[in-house]
């Protein structure tokens, strides 16, 4: 059970990884979106997939956050980036990908991961209000809902500029 609890905080040891290990653990989530849409599944794989993604993580952080808090010491430790792999895919949730038959509509995937990804980051790092009251909460709560807050946050910016603006400038 130990182990488990360790794979699933730290995202199978991407929190271990220096320099920035919430960066670190954010990646999966655009990795898996870019594999499958490759792979040729379709946007409800895709949501289903990240919806997924963000349950087990996300309640295994909520479920293992006091025991990593004690494991690695004090309130939130570097280590666990459970959450940001959850908060993640929250950013990615019904964006409008595109079949990847040629090389635009392959750029267009990548472009719109990428900035889920930047745009989830700065709100997870600024945590813009309510994701730093969130943070006070004890144990894996306040681990998890800042960054469920910022992928909230992240995926409402990110359909902004999906759907409102790039068309203009994107074929």
């Amino acid at each position: 059970m130990t182990a488990l609890r360790f794979w699933l905080v730290t995202v199978f040891g991407l929190g271990l990884l220096r320099p920035a290990p919430g960066t670190w653990g954010s990646l999966p989530p655009p990795a898996l979106v870019l594999g499958l849409l490759w792979l040729g599944a379709g946007g409800r794989t895709v949501n289903l997939a990240l919806l997924v993604v963000a349950a087990v993580f996300g309640l295994g952080c909520a479920a293992f956050g006091r025991w990593a808090e004690t494991r690695f010491g004090g309130k939130d430790p570097r280590q666990v980036v459970a959450d940001e792999t959850a908060g993640q895919s929250l950013a990615l949730l019904f964006l409008p990908w595109r079949n990847p038959v040629d090389r635009e509509a392959w750029m267009w995937n990548i472009a719109l991961a990428a900035t889920a990804f930047v745009v989830f980051r700065i709100f997870d790092v600024v945590k813009p209000p309510p994701a730093r009251a969130l943070q006070r909460l004890e144990g894996g709560w306040g681990i998890l809902l800042d960054d469920i807050s910022a992928g909230l946050e992240a995926l409402l910016v990110t359909h902004l500029l999906a759907w409102l603006l790039w068309p203009r400038f994107i074929g």
